[in-house]
């Protein structure tokens, strides 16, 4: 069932790791990082919310209700990622961006949906902590895919194509293509749905007899807005604050490592490129932590509860990404017993810590949000709850872009330190969710 969130989070994870080096690589100076990013954040304002209410009005005995979204989704996604690493210029690749989100979100909403619609409300926990598994995992591999094909030889690190983006990345975003498309069709031809219920089936049918598609979904929008439950609410400013924090990381960890580490922000120097690599074995690694400390999480969710278990989470990671300036990449903590060994230097220290909250907020906000929500309009409501992703995302975009990379030195490192702050503040905010009471 959640099999193919692993290729929708593999195509997110790609992104995460390389977009800001190939605008780097086709000429974007760091100031116009934030803006080049603002494709996925109002995508997912705009198709989220659209797509949820679309497949809670749709319903195929042959097709089902979410599953035609993830398909569609993955198709056009694995187009998009092909095509990425042959950008020639800053605007090809930004469009590019615009149509791997859109294509993304189609599939990742529906997806959120489905694990409503098909597990029973004591299973949520541990149906979004699965989630949180293949998402680590997914990511986990999109990340360290270009590392793994340099590290083993199969190509060299100053291997570039025409337009100066490395071939490794060329490779990983086309890995990513298959890897969307293969496992989003494993999942619709392994799993069913179950049909709506007979109150379902006749709103449904009496929705196509009467306002057009746009007018119904505006409407549907509207109340559901109007009816939002209290929780709902109350995990707004949980989600703003670690949403902004992980936006700012995604677009200046490459940068603030290499400041950090090698002291430059020059992208035509090999410290840069492999800052970029690092990039993408830090992120690999906080995923990894978070897909295997996911089932660990099941029952410490069961004992402390989602809130307080999120709160940790956020702290951990908050602190991590505090300390991170002051790690280094020449300290050895330990060394991996592969091949001739793999030195696991003391910079991956932070993303440990992070790896923990990643897990959490995969998982938590949407088991409290889960249980809250009215029978028959989950679709709409996962998609009104993503708003609570991609508003933070968009109001990072300008005020980083106008006003707080300037404000705070023009220092990349300082944007990661800000994101540390927030991820904490976030975890206070989820201490004050109002949960239902369960027998």
């Amino acid at each position: 069932m959640n099999f193919g969130f692993f290729g929708v989070q593999f195509s997110f994870g790609l992104q995460q790791s390389n977009m800001s080096a190939i605008y780097k690589y086709l000429g974007a100076e760091e100031s116009e990082l934030p803006l080049l990013w603002l494709a996925g954040p109002v995508t997912g304002l705009v198709v989220q919310p659209i797509i949820g209410a679309i497949s809670d009005g749709t319903w195929s005995p042959k097709f089902g209700r979410r599953k035609p979204f993830f398909l569609i989704g993955a198709v056009i996604a694995s187009i998009a990622l092909i095509a990425m690493p042959y950008s020639s210029s800053i605007w090809m690749a930004a469009g590019l961006l615009w149509i791997l989100d859109a294509a993304n979100n189609i599939a990742l909403e529906p997806y959120r949906a489905f694990i409503s619609d098909k597990l029973p409300e004591k299973q949520y926990s541990f149906g979004f902590l699965v989630q949180s598994f293949f998402t680590g995992l997914g990511t986990t591999l999109a990340n360290f895919t270009p590392a793994i094909l340099v590290s083993f030889g199969i190509l060299a690190l100053t291997d570039k194509m025409d337009n100066g983006i490395p071939v490794s990345t060329y490779w990983a975003f086309a890995i990513g293509a298959a890897a969307s498309i293969i496992t989003i069709l494993i999942t619709v031809l392994t799993t069913s749905e179950y049909p709506p219920t007979p109150e379902e089936l006749r709103a449904i049918e009496k929705s196509k007899k009467g306002d057009n598609l746009i007018i119904k979904i505006v409407k549907d929008i509207g109340v559901a807005f109007k009816e939002m439950p209290l929780a709902m609410k109350q995990l707004i400013p949980v989600m703003f604050f670690p949403w902004y924090a992980m936006f700012c990381y995604w677009q200046y960890l490459t940068s603030a490592l290499s400041l950090s580490l090698y002291g430059t922000l020059d992208q035509n120097t090999s410290y840069f490129n492999q800052a970029q690599l690092l990039t993408g074995n830090l992120n690999g690694t906080y995923n990894i932590i978070c897909f295997t400390i996911a089932f660990a999480m099941i029952p410490i969710a069961k004992r402390l509860g989602a809130k307080k278990l999120h709160f940790i989470s956020l702290v951990i990671g908050g602190i991590g990404l505090l300390s991170m300036p002051f790690l280094n990449d020449v300290d050895v903590l330990f060394t991996l017993p592969f091949g001739s060994g793999i030195d696991v230097s003391q910079i991956y220290l932070f993303s440990f810590g992070l790896g923990i909250t990643w897990a959490s907020m995969m998982a938590m906000p949407y088991q409290m949000l889960a249980s809250s929500i009215p029978q028959g309009k989950t679709g709409i409501y996962m998609g009104i709850f993503n708003m609570f992703i991609v508003i933070p995302m968009i109001i990072q975009i300008f005020s980083v872009q106008y006003f707080v990379y300037d404000f705070l030195g023009q220092n990349p490192i300082n944007i990661i330190r800000l994101a540390g702050i927030f991820l904490i503040t976030g975890g206070l905010f989820s201490l004050f969710v109002s949960q239902p009471k369960t027998n």
